[in-house]
């Protein structure tokens, strides 16, 4: 926690928002989709099913192939408890909705089901939108079949087992392009580095990856540096808690650091009105 901590203060210095941006692509997907916020009727059903998961008092059995959790917590654990710290907060969900929504890929993989929340956004957004989850964990994966059958999300089709086991066949068999990928399924270095070149095979010009908790741990700071390094990556949108990768052609290899928090933009901007 002391790291993030760290990293999201030299975050807030070196990152900003629309004003100076001269990539007009980015300048239209910062200010029309990742900052849109708005409302879409989708999401009141998918937070429903977030309260009714908070609510839940049973207990599950977690085995995790990943990196573990900041809390501590053990292989018996509630399944209010994994919807209160493990999965991934509404204004995050609503953001992987709007960026299906805007690209509209027609093949979506998430590597990380946890409880289903994250992938009810990316499925809810175009029910067109085929969505290929991988879970490690049988009873959490139970736990997300519920989730989707509590909300009819019938384009999701959910892969069960180690990822390292997986992942590679799953890809192989998927008969088109992987358009989008959100990876959430392991917070290691080595791991997340050999998804993501398991995937680049498969991917086009105009797909999209999207990587979870970048600054999680100095572990994931370093894949997220490997990967804006790589050839192939020709521009990244670090958004501090989640990281856009794009593979966009005949433009220079460009990253930026944006800000995805109004109140911070909020905070800053008073501070600069009482100093002048």
């Amino acid at each position: 926690m002391l790291y993030q901590a760290l990293s999201y203060l030299q975050f807030l210095l070196r990152s900003g928002n629309a004003h100076g941006l001269h990539s007009p692509f980015v300048f239209a997907l910062y200010n029309d989709v990742i900052q849109r916020g708005g409302f879409y009727s989708a999401f009141a059903r998918i937070e429903a099913e977030r309260k009714a998961l908070l609510h839940r008092p049973d207990s599950i059995t977690v085995c995790d192939f990943g990196a573990g959790s900041h809390t501590g917590a053990g292989t018996e654990r509630r399944v209010r408890d994994i919807a209160r710290t493990a999965a991934k907060p509404r204004k995050f969900g609503q953001l992987l909705f709007r960026l299906v929504n805007h690209f509209q890929p027609r093949t979506v993989l998430e590597l990380g089901t946890s409880l289903g929340l994250t992938t009810a956004y990316l499925a809810a957004a175009n029910s067109r939108t085929r969505v290929v989850t991988f879970e490690g964990c049988p009873q959490t994966a139970a736990v997300a079949r519920e989730t989707f059958q509590n909300l009819s999300l019938k384009n999701v089709t959910l892969v069960e087992g180690n990822l390292d086991n997986t992942l590679a066949a799953s890809a192989k068999n998927l008969g088109s392009p992987v358009d989008f990928v959100f990876f959430d399924g392991n917070h290691r270095y080595e791991p997340t580095v050999r998804y993501f070149e398991q995937l680049l095979p498969f991917r086009t010009e105009h797909s999209l990856f999207v990587f979870d908790d970048i600054h999680w741990s100095a572990e994931m700071t370093r894949a997220w540096e490997t990967i804006k390094a790589h050839p192939e990556v020709l521009l990244t949108i670090d958004l501090f808690f989640v990281g856009l990768v794009f593979f966009r052609k005949n433009q220079p290899k460009q990253h930026f650091r944006l800000r995805f928090d109004n109140l911070v933009d909020k905070l800053l901007n008073r501070t600069r009105s009482l100093s002048a």
